[in-house]
């Protein structure tokens, strides 16, 4: 299925208006179907998988903002530290740590969300609250570390009510956080990113309602 250009650009500059980021999500999706959107002038893509991204990264514009959205294992992460803009999750202490002894060795200070759990499913990844309370305290110490703001992803089902006491819990506990700056909110997905906006969202990943579903 081709890209969804007259829904892109619905979308896209709706969230315009309310100052919110689309990122794209990209993953399995071929370099044609990135560029489409990008020689409309969209820059910020996002990938689940650490090869996919390294490969694509290489192959296409160097200005595009290259957003890991996965669940990235420790011993991977030194393949996209030189040129990942955003790691959206980071779900554990020792990634954290991983992240900023590898921007350290780049002398490059890379930005960061932390992925905190908030579905009631169990393949879902993130951290609890007294994790986040524990990278608050260590936060000043990691000089190659950006901890930007927060990513959550709520739990697949049709109970809005539950989604949105979902998206709710989390924008609460962001409020927790001693961030530096005001705080990227990411929440919100194809299926249920309107009600994320209503709840505090400011940074939505969308992928299947511009590409398509996956094979």
């Amino acid at each position: 299925m081709p890209v969804n250009i007259p829904l892109y650009t619905s979308i896209s500059a709706q969230l315009a208006q309310q100052n919110i980021t689309l990122i794209a999500v990209s993953k399995t999706k071929p370099n044609e179907d990135i560029m489409a959107l990008y020689e409309l002038g969209h820059r910020d893509f996002g990938e689940n998988y650490v090869q996919e991204l390294v490969a694509k990264q290489q192959a296409l514009p160097a200005d595009i903002r290259w957003h890991f959205i996965g669940h990235l294992q420790s011993n991977k992460v030194k393949m996209i530290a030189p040129f990942v803009h955003l790691i959206h999750g980071v779900d554990s202490n020792k990634l954290l740590l991983e992240i900023n002894k590898q921007g350290a060795k780049l002398n490059r200070n890379i930005g960061c969300l932390l992925q905190v759990y908030i579905a009631k499913e169990d393949s879902k990844f993130g951290l609890d609250e007294s994790e986040i309370l524990e990278i608050a305290t260590i936060q000043s110490t990691l000089h190659s570390v950006s901890i930007r703001g927060m990513m959550g992803m709520a739990s697949f089902t049709n109970d809005t009510e539950q989604v949105r006491r979902e998206f709710g819990n989390m924008f609460t506990i962001s409020k927790t956080f001693p961030f530096a700056t005001a705080p990227i909110i990411s929440m919100g997905m194809s299926n249920d990113y309107p009600i994320a906006i209503e709840e505090g969202s400011n940074m939505v990943r969308i992928g299947s309602l511009l590409f398509g579903s996956r094979q």
